[in-house]
């Protein structure tokens, strides 16, 4: 099968597509054959050798895909050949088959096409899981989304809106603020033109969820702008790893600072996300209160085309891969 790899850490050339033997389902495992993955940030850093997979991942990207189950492995029976699913990955799906635990698994909502499936699970996820599981989001809360127009902050409007809170994000451009808008954001924050934090606190604004991408270089102003009993759940370190914390100010506030990630997770609980997920978000999906925002799709042999749009920081919402 075709598949994509980084054999030696760099830029968009360092991608290449090969030949790879195609995976067979292991006990309790589902072979999918692969209609369209997600291209996600965790992708390019893989790429430049900061995000190795876990011990016994398989090295072909790709943490989310859509497709058709081709077959199943001993002891799995909810799931049937022929069916079209989408599933959250270890690894493995820029490529034509793509084996993972059935309980990472989830037969595609109605009213989505299988392509734009694709990219669904990881933002999907990731945002049920760290705004909602973690940061307990609530009805009448604010939530600051940093990145609001990536993958991740499309999802995070959509589903901060459909659950009662109030929506900040912070974007890179008028186009990206008009766009979060269209979504449901009720404050934009350009941060090339503003800092998030001095414009938060001139409008009187705090925060009771943040998701922030950003880490270290963020890390003081997440403080400074979270509620009463915050949570500060950070899922990216774009702006660095290491920062000062003010112990005093989060003392203050009664405030929490959570960091996680969601590809190293046991398959158990990584069921789990997906379990709880698909329960609160398909029936959204199907009645069309939150949509798959898809920016641009490619063929997998242009992943690097693909790799350099999320680079360049020029999308809003997801990009794709069609195999």
């Amino acid at each position: 099968m075709r598949a994509v790899t980084a054999p030696t850490p760099g830029g968009v050339d360092a991608l290449v597509v090969e030949d790879r033997p195609t995976p067979q389902p292991a006990p309790g495992e589902v072979l999918i054959r692969v209609t369209a993955a997600g291209v996600n940030r965790a992708d390019l850093l893989q790429r430049q050798g900061l995000y190795n997979p876990p011990p016994g991942g398989t090295d072909i990207l790709g943490l989310e895909c859509s497709g058709d189950i081709v077959s199943v492995g001993e002891g799995v029976t909810d799931l049937q050949p022929g069916a079209h699913v989408c599933a959250l990955l270890t690894g493995g799906g820029y490529a034509e088959y793509v084996s993972v635990p059935a309980g990472q698994v989830a037969t595609v909502p109605v009213g989505i096409s299988l392509t734009d499936a694709g990219g669904i699970m990881e933002v999907a996820c990731t945002v049920w899981s760290n705004v909602f599981m973690m940061g307990k989001l609530q009805h009448g809360d604010t939530l600051l989304v940093h990145g609001g127009a990536s993958g991740i902050g499309t999802m995070a409007i959509q589903l901060g809106k459909a659950f009662g809170a109030r929506v900040i994000v912070t974007v890179g451009s008028e186009e990206k603020a008009a766009f979060c808008r269209e979504l449901g954001a009720d404050v934009t924050i350009n941060y090339r033109e503003q800092d998030f934090a001095e414009a938060m606190k001139e409008s009187g604004e705090q925060a009771d969820v943040i998701l922030d991408i950003m880490g270290a270089k963020y890390l003081a102003a997440n403080v400074s702008v979270l509620a009463t009993a915050g949570r500060l759940v950070v899922i990216g370190m774009q702006g660095g790893t290491k920062a000062e914390l003010n112990l005093g100010a989060l003392l203050t506030k009664r405030a929490a600072v959570m960091a996680t990630s969601l590809r190293a997770r046991p398959v158990a609980e990584k069921s789990a996300i997906v379990s709880a997920m698909v329960a609160q978000v398909w029936p959204l999906i199907t009645d069309g209160t939150v949509r798959p925002v898809i920016h641009a799709t490619y063929p997998l042999e242009d992943v690097r085309q693909a790799h350099q749009v999320l680079e360049d920081s020029s999308h809003s919402g997801k990009v794709l891969l069609t195999v």
